[in-house]
């Protein structure tokens, strides 16, 4: 039993991480109908960014943390107005395709920029366990847990409760609807999309000191994260969350009570999960299924 609630814990943070990057995934998408394939290539290089202050201007974690939220929320926007927003009338593809772009460029850029050697993030919380009812628990779990859920929250409350988030809700939901209303569509969505860079931020930089930072470790992270996305329901913020915290304890306890399934196998399970949700429960766990008269 004490086994099985470490695992849980365990599980609870690696999935919160998914969830952070799989909400913004869905953020995008309830905005746009549009999967950002280079989700995951912002959070890497806004990673890259607080590495580069901690390590190269002698910046301390959280001071650090903090501008690096704020860098990715103004370059989010800069995305949105620079690259998204030029081809809003474009096919669906056609904006496929510029994100697949935007994940190569960034991840060229990294690679360029900081080289692809591969480094060590520092992480904010002590390496250490407590022992809670007889289950050892990390801290660092904890405070990834506590970190990522508690940035997942504040996005969740700004949605519900402020004036500016209710806008960008309207925008997204009923767009032509909103202009006529005076609410500025287009900037609104690219303030969705500054939000969505600052949940792939903390994604980054929560789960950056827990393997080695190079341009590509965000990359099986963010397949990670399209499983939680399509488990709870792609149009779903709840449903991402629920998702995603639900894979990373079910990934954690496969492996622990499943002899065959290896490291190496996780990402094939999650996959697994994937497909298996698409074809029994297309909207996912927490989606609504869209019925179309013809």
């Amino acid at each position: 039993m004490q086994e099985f609630a470490q695992q849980v814990v365990s599980g609870l943070s690696e999935g919160a991480i998914y969830a952070s990057l799989a909400l913004a995934l869905v953020l995008i998408y309830r905005a746009t109908h549009i999967v950002n394939f280079a989700q995951g290539e912002m959070g890497m290089f806004a990673t890259f960014i607080a590495w580069t202050l901690i390590v190269n201007h002698g910046f301390s974690y959280w001071p650090a943390f903090a501008l690096t939220l704020l860098v990715a929320f103004v370059g989010g926007i800069g995305v949105q107005r620079v690259v998204i927003r030029p081809l809003e009338r474009a096919p669906d593809l056609t904006i496929v395709m510029a994100t697949i772009a935007l994940l190569v460029i960034l991840n060229g850029l990294a690679g360029w920029i900081w080289s692809p050697e591969v480094k060590t993030f520092p992480s904010p919380f002590p390496n250490r366990t407590i022992d809670v009812g007889g289950v050892t628990v990390s801290l660092q779990d904890l405070g990834v847990i506590g970190v990522t859920l508690a940035a997942v929250v504040l996005v969740a409350l700004f949605f519900r409760y402020t004036r500016l988030g209710l806008a960008m809700r309207s925008a997204a939901i009923a767009p032509d609807t909103s202009r006529l209303l005076g609410v500025r569509v287009s900037w609104m969505l690219a303030l969705g999309w500054g939000l969505a860079a600052v949940l792939s931020a903390v994604s980054g930089m929560m789960v950056a000191p827990l393997v080695f930072l190079d341009p590509s470790f965000m990359q099986s992270v963010l397949i990670y994260a399209f499983a939680a996305a399509v488990l709870g329901g792609i149009e779903s913020p709840v449903g991402a969350v629920v998702g995603g915290l639900s894979l990373g304890v079910g990934l954690n306890l496969i492996g622990t009570y499943v002899d065959f399934v290896t490291a190496e196998l996780r990402l094939p399970v999650a996959l697994g999960v994937l497909l298996l949700v698409i074809i029994l429960r297309p909207a996912g766990l927490l989606g609504h299924a869209v019925v179309r008269r013809v």
